[in-house]
Order: C-alpha cells, then sequence, then structure tokens
C-alpha cells in the first residue's frame, strides 16, 4: 500500500507546479489550466486523507470541488471568448477593456 505521505508530497508538487505557471504565465488559457492543475492537487489530498482516515466526507468535498472547478472554467472561458471577439489576443495583458 501507498503510504500517505507520498499522496500528499504528489498534491504539493502539482500545487506548487500550477501555483508557478499561474504566477509567471500570461496567457488566460494556461492560467486557467494552472488553476485547475492546483484544485487537483487538492483533490488529490482531499481523496487521500479521506481513504487514509477511513472516511467518506473527503471525497464528497472533492466531488463538489470538482463540479465548482468546473463551473468555474466555464464562466472563464465564456470571459475569455468574449473579450476575444473584441481583441484578437489571449494575453492577459491585453484585457484593459474589462476595467471601469
Amino acid at each position: 500500500m501507498v503510504p500517505l505521505s507520498w499522496y500528499l508530497m504528489l498534491a504539493a508538487g502539482l500545487f506548487v507546479i500550477g501555483m508557478f505557471t499561474f504566477l509567471i504565465r500570461r496567457n488566460v488559457i494556461m492560467m486557467l489550466i494552472s488553476l485547475e492543475l492546483m484544485l487537483n492537487a487538492v483533490n488529490i489530498m482531499l481523496i487521500a486523507a479521506s481513504h487514509y482516515m477511513q472516511d467518506i466526507r473527503g471525497q464528497i468535498l472533492a466531488f463538489f470541488v470538482m463540479a465548482g472547478a468546473a463551473a468555474g472554467v466555464a464562466v472563464g472561458l465564456a470571459l475569455l471568448i468574449a473579450a476575444f471577439r473584441n481583441k484578437e489576443n489571449a494575453n492577459m495583458d491585453e484585457f484593459t477593456l474589462l476595467k471601469g
């Protein structure tokens, strides 16, 4: 059986990669993908801890996190498509038209 610490290290590594990508990249699509990576790292941690403690509440919470992440990405992509129609660029620095 795989120990809990391996799952936690995997989740921490994925979260750090996602956070680093979110802070470095300026492309909106890459920022959304890195947010999904961070949320999946949280899901891995929740499910591993839930399995370790023999409790199903962590798995249920991970399901709701996935549902919320899907809704957030749908809204983010809708905003991206609306902004992309005005500007032919997916760079975050160009989206100053949403100010004010």
